[in-house]
């Protein structure tokens, strides 16, 4: 008899991510005080049902675990109670399970000899249901694939998801003028601070810090505890993880305690599945590392921006983490959840995050999702809140088509150190969109391309892709021509600002120019011609945020300037580490000194010292020097076209969906190992073949 796939917990796709991430976003606090995100956040469905068509060949025992209430429905007759164990006759049968749950997402778990939950389960919240005077259910419900993920076992179902923790130490400890101690450990991390051996009766004042500095202010350190308590040698753990290197404890009457430790929390990773890179120049290792760490830290839940202040899930942000990860660790479950999170359910209120650019953001996210994974269940998936989200966008362009921020719209772009206007029509958001709608017309095109043989009752036809597909190619055509017969002056070569009130705003940013090149939206020659008069003209302004350095870098490497980007690197992300970072940051600027490194938004101390966007040399190092990327979807075709700069010799490994692709060399030769998929060596304008598990060798 053949046996299914091991049961497992099943939900309506999203709703965990979408729960999840209420919980997750809803933990932020500013001096105690909870901060919740200023978006709107929805809720799971409370109602979902679960259903399959089986073929049992004997009669079957099936064990039934539910998280929530739930009724059973066996070929179409409800059966009494909520049963934790049922008979199920020999013959073809269709199960219905009901699930209810207002505080967790409704999941269901199945466990037979041949009967068990599992994606090929269909879920529903049953929204076009009616029932006729005979009692008869009609309508056109909408069904879908169940979602799953790694709750295989009935004890442990989907509410039940925390990440990995493990105890660490304060590497010094020192007494404070003010009569508090000072625990230091010894470089940024996450956790729970754990107190031991606390006896007396009183309060405990815990004051955390990215620096010395802000852990020992208490009146404007970002982050603090206060507990009253009353013990016998008991060890208490801090409810709300924080983000700190150093955390200064005041105690008030008759309470002490003997030890300080923490409960670093982390998201698990494989480091025989992992990225690397390595290179003669120690200081570009450190980099690499920090940016790593700086990853790891900021791979929770969820991608999240930074780990001391935000704590929240930001599309411009994500979309780098993602990137970075295709080259560190490749999680693609925490792509999707985040993914998934961002992008809630429908109706459309307002743009992800409530920026217009984190929006298209979010579409190019999942254009890059498929490049690097080929996962087409997920572009089936995430197809249909793909479309209602850009009808949304679509609703809200101008008459000529384009992208132009309404009054309750959050135009980000970049924040920036000089006066940048960011009304009207922007050409930096046309070229986002003109991406989103190639995403748009790439999803709908795979789709059509790929038919389900059995599509669920209320999916989309292959029709409907094709009719989705000769739309967003017609509105991407049309808006690109636009782009250059509106934003281009060929006198200053370079696409300008924005127009404003029916004028152009003719200043010159390198915001769309260096978009431009990267998404493809010049010739070769305007490509050259805006490196000379934006890119390289120093009389353009600078970027200073980490965020948009690392768009800037990747377009220098994009137009063979490793060997200048190297230099950038070492300047900048070398300077955060002469300034003592142990992860990078959200913003560095080289001129400020001192405590001005940790100000921002007008808070001595708000800025992130550990900011997911500061790690792009991970992702440039994978890219553009090891030089592999995918050429066909998921790595089944690739190419490597490895660049040393000003290196040595250089040597690392990109993870893929076969395992690795492992690349060394220096000045005279090149070594490759790979793991799978068909690949091509690009070097001195030869190519040659690199065939899977066999080490490739040029001498030069």
């Amino acid at each position: 008899m053949a046996k299914t796939s091991k049961a497992t917990w099943i939900w309506f796709p999203g709703d965990f991510e979408i729960w999840l991430g209420n919980r997750f976003n809803n933990r932020r606090t500013e001096r105690g005080a909870m901060f919740p995100p200023f978006w709107k956040q929805d809720s799971h469905w409370v109602t979902v049902e679960f259903s399959k068509t089986v073929t049992a060949e004997k009669p079957e025992t099936i064990n039934i675990k539910a998280e929530g209430d739930f009724n059973f429905m066996l070929d179409g007759k409800l059966q009494f109670g909520m049963p934790s164990s049922f008979v199920i006759p020999k013959g073809e049968h269709k199960l219905n399970f009901k699930v209810h749950n207002q505080s967790t997402p409704p999941a269901l778990y199945v466990a037979g000899e041949t009967i068990n939950t599992d994606s090929t389960w269909l879920a529903t919240y049953e929204d076009k249901i009616w029932i006729d005077e005979n009692g008869v259910a009609h309508g056109s419900g909408i069904y879908v694939p169940a979602a799953k993920w790694k709750f295989d076992c009935p004890d442990t179902p989907p509410s039940g998801y925390s990440l990995e923790r493990k105890e660490i130490m304060p590497v010094a400890v020192e007494k404070s003028a003010a009569g508090g101690m000072l625990y230091d450990f010894g470089r940024e991390t996450f956790g729970y601070i754990k107190l031991k051996d606390v006896q007396g009766k009183g309060t405990l004042y815990i004051y955390y810090g990215e620096s010395r500095e802000e852990a020992q202010d208490k009146e404007y350190c970002e982050t603090l505890d206060r507990i009253d308590a009353d013990c016998d040698k008991e060890t208490i753990i801090i409810k709300n993880s924080k983000a700190f290197r150093f955390v200064y404890i005041e105690t008030e009457d008759g309470i002490s305690f003997k030890e300080v430790a923490a409960d670093f929390e982390y998201s698990p990773y494989k480091e025989n599945k992992s990225g690397s890179f390595r290179c003669n120049d120690e200081l570009i290792n450190k980099i690499w590392d920090i940016g790593a760490y700086t990853m790891d830290l900021t791979t929770r839940e969820f991608f999240v921006d930074g780990i001391k202040r935000d704590r929240w899930t930001w599309s411009g942000d994500a979309i780098q983490s993602y990137l970075m990860n295709y080259y560190l660790r490749f999680d693609t479950d925490c792509v999707r959840r985040t993914i998934r999170q961002l992008r809630g359910k429908d109706p459309v209120t307002a743009h992800i995050n409530t920026i217009m650019d984190y929006t298209f953001y979010w579409f190019k996210s999942v254009h890059d999702y498929y490049t690097y994974t080929a996962d087409i269940d997920f572009v089936r998936e995430i197809y249909p809140r793909m479309q209602t989200m850009m009808q949304y966008v679509l609703c809200r362009t101008n008459s000529e088509g384009m992208a132009e921020g309404q009054s309750d719209d959050w135009i980000f772009v970049d924040w920036v150190n000089f006066p940048m206007h960011k009304r009207g029509t922007l050409c930096f958001e046309q070229i986002l969109l003109c991406k989103s709608l190639e995403t748009m017309k790439l999803c709908a095109t795979i789709l059509k391309d790929n038919p389900l043989q059995t599509p669920p009752q209320g999916s989309i036809t292959v029709e409907e892709y094709t009719a989705d597909v000769e739309k967003y190619t017609a509105l991407e055509v049309s808006l690109q021509k636009k782009l250059k017969t509106t934003f281009w002056d060929d006198k200053h070569k370079a696409f300008m600002h924005a127009i404003e009130d029916g004028e152009m705003n003719t200043q010159i940013t390198k915001f769309p120019n260096m978009f431009a090149i990267i998404y493809g939206y010049l010739t070769e020659e305007e490509k050259q011609t805006v490196m000379k008069s934006v890119m390289l003209n120093p009389d353009i302004e600078s970027i200073t945020t980490p965020y948009m350095r690392f768009y800037e870098l990747e377009a220098l490497c994009l137009m063979g300037m490793q060997q200048q980007v190297l230099k950038e690197i070492r300047n900048y992300w070398g300077g955060m580490i002469k300034e003592g970072a142990t992860s990078f940051w959200e913003k560095y600027n080289p001129e400020e000194t001192g405590t001005q490194h940790l100000a921002m938004y007008g808070r001595p101390y708000g800025k992130s010292l550990c900011h997911a966007w500061g790690a792009s040399p991970i992702y440039l190092l994978g890219k553009y020097y090891l030089g592999v990327q995918p050429t066909k979807a998921g790595y089944e075709e690739f190419e490597i076209r490895p660049v040393l700069g000003d290196l040595e010799w250089m040597e690392g490994d990109v993870p893929t969906p076969y395992g690795k692709i492992h690349v060394k060399m220096d000045k005279n030769r090149i070594s490759i190992n790979s793991d799978g998929g068909k690949g091509t060596l690009i070097i001195g304008g030869h190519r040659y073949e690199i065939p899977c598990r066999k080490e490739v060798i040029i001498e030069f």
